[in-house]
This record gives C-alpha cells, structure tokens and sequence, in this order.
C-alpha cells in the first residue's frame, strides 16, 4: 500500500508556482491577485481561507480578503461581487461556502464574472469542462487529477466509483474520470443516498472516490483488493483524548481499508491541501489568462 501524499505534492507545487511568480516578476508580468469574501465565522471556513491566504504569501502572490458579518444582506453580498468583478486589480476570487441560509448560493455563484471564477462552480466553467473546453477545473477535482498523475496511477479503461453527487466534487469528477484524457477513461459509476446496492457497486470499484460527508462510511468490505482510493470527506468526530476535543476523518475508515488499498489519501493531509493547490493554480492561469484570453 502507498500513501497518496497530499502534503507532500503541495509542496511540490508550491515551488513549481513560485517559480512561475517568480518569471512573471523578471519579465514585468502581473503578479497574481486571489481575493476572498468570507461571511460570518464558521471555523472551517476560516481555517480553509487562512490556508489560502498563507499559500499566496509563500508563492508570491498577492492576496486580498474581505470579512463580513453572517448579518449581511444578499443585495450587499452581490455588490461586492459585482465590484471585484470589475476590479482591474483582481485576478480571480471566491466567496467561500457555506453562505448563511438567508443568502442564495445559486444567485452569488451566477453573478461572480466565469474569467474570475477560479473556484471553478460558475455555469459557463461547468459547461466548458464538460464539453472538454479550456476551463477553471473545479478545486477539488483537479486536485485529485493532480494526485493521480503525480502517483502515475493507471485509469485507462478502470472502473471508477464516485460516492457523492455534488456540484462541487461528485458530479465534475465523474465527468472527469470518463472523459478522454490523461489519467481519465474510466467507466463511472456515480453513487448517491438514492442507489440500491450500493455496497456491492462500491465494491467494484478499480478507483473509488469518496466524497459523500460521512465519518468512515467506507469499510473495508465495501473495497476491492488493490483499489486506488481517494478520500475526499473531512468529518470531525468526538475524541476527549484530543486538546480540542474532537479529530479530523475522513468517509473512509482508513486503518482497515488502508490494509486492502494499493494507493489512499489520508485525511488530513490528503485532498484537502490539493484542493487549495489546485485553486492557486487557477489564479496563476487568470493571471495569465490562459482560458479566458
């Protein structure tokens, strides 16, 4: 069995960006400028736009976040969309989710301009990624296309099982997976809460990737000798003996289906760090506007 090592690529990217910043600086090129729109204080949320922001520091970009209240209305919401959009300054941004219920993520998500969206969930980025057109691949997503090229993990012609159907990861991965590319061609199974048998498809799986949000939905009996898996979930489960009273799973149990895996990722320190890579990646392309030009 081999680890998928998500902190390790990540820094591996990191360096390759900094480098790219660090040509475009020689040449007199723009310097990337990823902005941020936080609303309210869920802890998650903070943490995964601290980590973000910290990643433009050490690869050179430039970074703005902007911080309200979970009081604020959708119309003010929208307005700071509308102004980043035309922010000459700003390469790409995301206004991270979840957003508080009193606010349409559908709405925010369809005013953010598609030539900024590097979180890869506007329409017209869907479209052209299903279609196999130039696009902001979703974060996640690309992320694990990354993993599975650097591991140079076979797919051509595999089963792959996706467990989620989300627009964020289940279903731009599924079409990922089936499309004709590197580290695609697989047949796909897409498994939801509504699948019958859903046990016996998961265990068919030549890759399986996990992204339904349970604590160690995945058992070992659900996986197939040898499977590559790929763990997406980020659960937290009570543990008094941890100082914060709770640890990081994933949907996978990964003590015992790790014993039956060829390659897993580990949660954390898997996807969750590819999934920021991945997002820095797009702002590197908006600043060089390699899709939209």
């Amino acid at each position: 069995m081999e680890v998928i090592d998500g902190k390790f690529l990540s820094a591996q990217l990191k360096k390759e960006i900094e480098k790219e910043v660090d040509d475009l600086k020689e040449k007199g090129g723009k310097v990337p400028h990823l902005a941020a729109v936080l609303v309210g204080d869920n802890p998650a949320s903070q943490s995964y736009v601290r980590s973000k922001v910290k990643f433009c520091d050490e690869v050179g970009f430039e970074s703005t976040l902007i911080k309200k209240d979970e009081s604020i209305s959708q119309e003010e919401l929208l307005d700071i969309v509308r102004d980043l959009n035309e922010d000459p300054y700003i390469d790409g941004y995301i206004v991270q989710l979840p957003l508080p219920r009193h606010i349409d993520p559908e709405v925010v998500n369809l005013t953010i301009d598609p030539k900024k969206d590097v979180d890869g969930f506007h329409p017209m980025n869907f479209g052209r990624m299903a279609l196999g057109l130039p696009a902001y691949l979703p974060a996640t997503p690309q992320g694990i296309l990354m993993m599975l090229e650097r591991y140079d993990i076979e797919t051509s012609g595999k089963k792959c099982v996706v467990v989620g159907r989300s627009n964020i990861v289940g279903m731009p991965m599924a079409i990922l997976m089936s499309q004709k590319r590197a580290f695609g061609n697989t047949t796909v199974t897409v498994v939801h809460s509504r699948t019958k048998n859903a046990e016996e498809e998961i265990r068919q799986a030549d890759i399986l990737i996990a992204a339904i949000g349970r604590a160690n939905y995945i058992t070992a009996d659900m996986v197939k000798e040898g499977a590559v898996v790929i763990d997406v979930g980020i659960n937290r489960v009570e543990d008094p003996t941890r100082k914060r009273g709770y640890r990081l799973v994933g949907d996978v149990d990964y003590a015992n289906v790790s014993q039956k895996a060829s390659h897993i990722t580990p949660v954390p320190g898997g996807v969750g760090l590819m999934t920021v890579a991945a997002l820095m990646m797009n702002t590197l392309k908006a600043a060089k506007k390699e899709i939209y030009n």
